[in-house]
């Protein structure tokens, strides 16, 4: 039997393909939704059950580590790809349920490969890069309350609580520089994506804690997982045609490699020869930087992949 898992922040989809048909059930995005839902596939007395869910953010990890440990087989699905799988059946409808139902009968399909949890170090190193994220986050929102305020003690417990917030932020990015500097394989592998100009520490720590190398076997591949594949719109009868970023992906990896695209667009000699390509060729502006960070990712892939650092010499796939 096959499961579709569509995920959301608070609950999850599920729909099952059987052969007497199919089931709906929706659970909490908890700890006991999860197990709620262990116990509702062991009712079914049907084994261990292959369930595919989309790559979602953050929210599908626990799900998925929790299924996995259980005995279930788990695929991590390509959002790009299950929505192109959903316009091949000229899918309109669009609901948790019918999303979950494609999924399902996208796993009947397509018996995508099983997913297997990240090892220890990497784990901890995504949950560190989520955690520094999540307070320079909050150290902005009350950066901004405080540029709003006027009152004397809304602004004194504002500072207060910035101060604190960049004490914790100095802390984290302390142990994320001690954490890659403990596991000689991550070192390794951010030496690796810093020889590329353009990408420092930061951006090395977050690519390598959203992409994990080993799933994917092409760097289009990668750049479809963050939403960085050129999706065609054509409008009107003219039938002109406008491209843009697809965005049926990876959000936060995508907000990360914005202003070190702009770097490499400079300093990159790759990068920098492909873009003035691309404006010689009259692309607009946005369309340039979009191209740049799928290239500069397409170069993340390649000297992860390859295990060899950055040669400006090297001409890459297009």
């Amino acid at each position: 039997m096959y499961l579709g898992v569509d995920i959301s922040k608070a609950t999850f989809d599920v729909v099952l393909l059987a052969e007497n048909g199919r089931r709906h059930k929706v659970f909490a995005n908890t700890r006991s939704g999860f197990e709620n839902f262990a116990s509702w596939l062991d009712g079914l007395q049907a084994g261990p059950q292959h369930i595919g869910m989309e790559a979602t953010g953050r929210y599908h990890v626990p799900l998925a580590e929790f299924l996995h440990v259980s005995g279930h087989m788990v695929s991590v699905l390509n959002p790009a790809r299950t929505k192109a799988y959903g316009l091949s059946r000229m899918s309109r409808n669009k609901t948790d349920k019918t999303d979950a139902l494609l999924l399902a009968q996208y796993m009947q399909s397509e018996q995508p490969p099983a997913w297997s949890p990240a090892r220890p170090e990497v784990q901890a190193l995504t949950a560190l890069v989520h955690r520094l994220e999540e307070l320079e986050a909050a150290r902005h929102q009350e950066f901004n309350r405080f540029e709003a305020t006027t009152d004397v003690y809304v602004r004194r417990s504002l500072e207060a609580h910035m101060a604190y917030l960049d004490l914790e932020i100095h802390e984290m990015q302390a142990r994320l520089a001690e954490h890659t500097h403990a596991h000689e394989e991550l070192e390794r592998q951010v030496a690796l994506l810093t020889s590329i100009p353009g990408i420092g520490e930061r951006t090395a720590r977050k690519v390598l804690a959203e992409v994990r190398i080993e799933d994917f076997e092409h760097a289009k591949q990668v750049a479809a997982y963050a939403g960085l594949t050129p999706a065609q719109h054509v409008s009107g009868s003219s039938v002109r045609a406008r491209s843009r970023l697809s965005k049926m992906g990876n959000a936060s990896l995508r907000k990360a490699l914005y202003f070190p695209a702009i770097a490499a667009m400079k300093w990159n000699p790759i990068i920098r020869a492909f873009c003035e390509q691309l404006r010689g060729r009259g692309k607009p502006k946005m369309v340039v930087l979009g191209a740049a960070m799928r290239k500069l990712l397409h170069l993340a892939f390649g000297v992860l992949k390859s295990g060899q650092p950055f040669r400006a010499d090297f001409t890459p796939t297009p």
